[in-house]
């Protein structure tokens, strides 16, 4: 049953405005996102698209939605073979090494695996049939064996990225090809040159255009229209664009209802990418942070915005994790018999955040303003702690649930707070250099300074600790530690 709070917004680029979301099928969802070239590891700019598609994808189920979510691979490309090349290995031992360690990224930043997550290679099929179509009706022309799609036989052409056929020539990187009948047609079959991987096909052996594989994996999963096609805003112009050619000439139907497209993560306000060489890979993060920090680094700028990756943002972000485990700490070290059940309707502030973060997430996923809520929600939680009694503690336990099932949605909080607790204290240690046995030594020197009464070099010794973000508790049974 779907959850009817309010009517869902949506940013669709090909209009340039916010519509209201009608799905093509009541209380069914297909979407369908473009996955990665698996050539490399992947980076945090990946992460952005994934993450986002992931809390829309996680938003949508808990509305009640049947949601059909694919995302590919493109497992042959330029960049695989030249990279099989350098390395001197085979194509598919490349394609097969980078899929394995993007499916471990993503699941270290608790991502949802999609409901299908196909692979180029596996649907070559459907791509040569696809292009006898476009063949067929005219749209398409074969010359030495390679495919060319006819870009000024689809009069809509240009309307996603919003760009003349003229802007397109003079601002575009054509591939330059002299046997194209038109510097913007591209390729819908490459024909095989030697030391390649090619397929057998009408038109000889060759292998698959990029475009054309979204097209062939997107509608045989989800047929056409489907609701909405997402990615980077890399890909509006020439990737989606083409895709939406093509596929709307090959079936006659329209391709996608709405088109939802991220911003670019940037490292000083230049966007991030392999080619420019300012990235940092997903498992040099995960080394270093919680995941779930990246997460919130990301939902806390509007996804259609860029977000500057800089340490301070993250630095910020890892501070915001911690308090919200915190205070789902606090929560849960209340005797569960002194938290009793409640309903909703009894607590109005609990009411109307909850409310509050819907109305954001429905105005086009706006999880900037939904996490506003979630501040709002844990300095209300905390202040029941503080001075809980009889009368709270039923609110207590629905602003528990509140928390946890808000987190849930956006992906946080999916850690029990001691793990967490044990993480960050491990991982800061790592960051400073020490490890638990270094700091039970300065304890212990500290202890030992204490006792010759040499309180001067006790307090040096608890400075230096401070300094390291290390703090020092002294309690009637000796002093314990915690990281700030």
């Amino acid at each position: 049953m779907i959850k009817k709070l309010m009517s869902l917004v949506i940013y669709n680029t090909f209009t340039g405005k916010k519509e209201e979301f009608v799905p093509a099928s009541p209380g069914q969802i297909k979407c369908y996102v473009c996955g990665i070239t698996a050539y490399d590891h992947s980076h945090v700019g990946h992460a952005r698209s994934v993450i986002v598609f992931d809390v829309i994808y996680r938003y949508l189920a808990s509305l009640g939605y049947e949601i059909t979510y694919v995302r590919n691979y493109t497992d042959i490309d330029d960049k695989i073979i030249n990279r099989a090349n350098a390395e001197h290995t085979n194509w598919k031992e490349i394609a097969e090494t980078y899929i394995a360690s993007f499916k471990e990224d993503m699941a270290g930043l608790g991502v949802i695996p999609p409901t299908y997550e196909p692979k180029a290679t596996d649907h070559i099929p459907d791509m040569i049939h696809f292009i006898e179509k476009l063949i067929e009706r005219g749209y398409a022309y074969q010359v030495d064996g390679s495919v060319y799609f006819s870009v000024r036989k689809y009069d809509g052409y240009g309307k996603l990225s919003g760009r003349t056929l003229e802007e397109m020539i003079a601002g575009a990187r054509v591939e330059v090809d002299e046997r194209k009948q038109d510097p913007l047609d591209f390729a819908l079959w490459k024909a095989s040159k030697p030391g390649e991987p090619s397929w057998v096909s009408p038109w000889g052996e060759g292998r698959p255009g990029w475009h054309i594989e979204c097209s062939a994996m997107s509608t045989k999963y989800l047929g056409n229209p489907f609701d909405f096609h997402g990615g980077g805003k890399d890909l509006v112009f020439p990737h989606h664009e083409n895709e939406r050619a093509q596929t709307e000439c090959a079936t006659g139907k329209k391709f996608v209802n709405y088109w939802v497209h991220n911003g670019f993560v940037t490292m000083q306000r230049e966007k991030m990418s392999k080619s420019i060489g300012n990235i940092r890979t997903i498992k040099e993060f995960l080394k270093e942070y919680h995941p779930e920090v990246l997460r919130l680094f990301f939902l806390s700028t509007h996804y259609r915005n860029p977000i500057d990756y800089t340490e301070q943002s993250l630095e910020n972000a890892q501070s915001a994790l911690q308090k919200f485990y915190f205070t789902l700490g606090r929560i849960r070290e209340v005797p569960r018999e002194a938290v009793a059940a409640s309903s909703q309707a009894d607590y109005p502030e609990l009411q109307g955040l909850e409310k509050k973060f819907h109305e954001a997430m429905s105005d086009d996923f706006n999880t900037a303003l939904g996490l506003s809520t979630l501040f709002d929600l844990a300095r209300v939680l905390n202040k029941m702690v503080d001075e809980l009694d009889e009368s709270n503690r039923p609110a207590l336990a629905h602003g528990e649930r509140l928390l946890a099932s808000i987190g849930s949605t956006l992906g946080l909080l999916g850690e029990e707070t001691a793990v967490f607790g044990r993480g960050e204290t491990l991982r800061h240690l790592k960051r400073i250099g020490l490890d638990e046995a270094a700091v039970e030594k300065a304890i212990q020197d500290r202890s030992e300074a204490r006792k010759r009464k040499d309180y001067k070099g006790a307090d040096a010794i608890r400075t230096m600790l401070l300094e390291k973000g290390i703090i020092l508790l002294d309690t009637p049974n000796g002093t314990t530690w915690r990281t700030k």
